[in-house]
């Protein structure tokens, strides 16, 4: 009898623990690359706080969306940062495809993602402070802004993901606001090529990365991302790839989700 009130005890306990969520930080801070204030959403797994410090996935929004879309349309990533035991931050990056506004002090969000951020983070939380802890991910928009931020900056990020990333500025100059983030490029010399992920990645920047990219067969961006594996398979740069049923939609990106968060589990875990 007490083996079995212990056995069924030991079942709550675990039911009880997978359902407790975790909890979720509203910041706003001043950002100086900005020029403005700005907000992030800071969701903390169940074991935090601890005498443990913990590994962070940046998980960054889609064109038109904020920080609160992680958070409001996917309700389940509390249950997988406490699954797979990380520290995600979901910022706001506007429509501004995550580059330094040109020919301004102000919007300047790559700035802002890869070292204000980032030390924000490390300095209010207890985190694990190396690359090797630290992974960006994101989608449509943020996929291309995960990419080409881990690219430029392979000493703050060592791991990088996309869903349905739009990862060829050149084919998008003239949509999604790219032009107002260009201005008059005979001005401000804006050159496509130097933030577009499909021309950034290549051996000499990206070889140092773990990488996993995903898209949708029916999503808008297929191609591109097609092109982007070719490359990288091209280059030799090892990544992962992958390629199944699904549209450019919410759908698509909450089932994405948890592949990409245990992918970068495992990347954290490997030492």
């Amino acid at each position: 009898m007490k083996k079995q009130f212990f056995f069924l005890l030991l079942i709550v306990q675990a039911v009880f623990s997978f359902a407790q969520p975790a909890t979720v930080d509203t910041v706003s801070f001043y950002s100086k690359a900005l020029q403005k204030n700005t907000k992030a959403v800071v969701i903390k797994p169940l074991a935090y706080p601890s005498k443990q410090s913990f590994p962070v996935l940046y998980l960054l929004h889609g064109y038109s969306g904020d920080y609160r879309n992680w958070i409001t349309k996917v309700p389940l990533i509390k249950d997988y940062a406490t699954t797979y035991n990380m520290i995600v931050v979901c910022p706001d990056g506007e429509n501004s495809w995550y580059v330094n506004e040109p020919g301004s002090n102000k919007n300047q969000f790559e700035n802002f993602i890869s070292t204000e951020l980032v030390n924000y983070i490390d300095k209010n939380y207890a985190t694990l402070t190396d690359k090797n802890h630290r992974a960006i991910s994101g989608l449509s928009m943020g996929g291309h802004g995960a990419l080409t931020l881990a690219t430029k900056h392979p000493q703050v990020f060592g791991a990088a993901g996309s869903m349905s990333g739009a990862v060829d500025m050149l084919a998008l100059k003239s949509k999604y606001n790219t032009n107002l983030i260009a201005g008059d490029s005979s001005v401000t010399h804006f050159k496509w090529k130097n933030h577009s992920a499909l021309e950034l990645m290549d051996s000499t920047r990206a070889k140092e990365l773990t990488l996993i990219i995903d898209c949708g067969v029916e999503d808008i961006f297929i191609e591109h991302n097609r092109s982007l594996h070719q490359k990288l398979l091209t280059q030799k740069i090892k990544h992962d790839y992958i390629e199944r049923a699904g549209g450019h939609n919410w759908y698509y990106w909450e089932n994405s989700l948890p592949y990409q968060m245990l992918f970068f589990k495992r990347y954290f875990d490997r030492e």
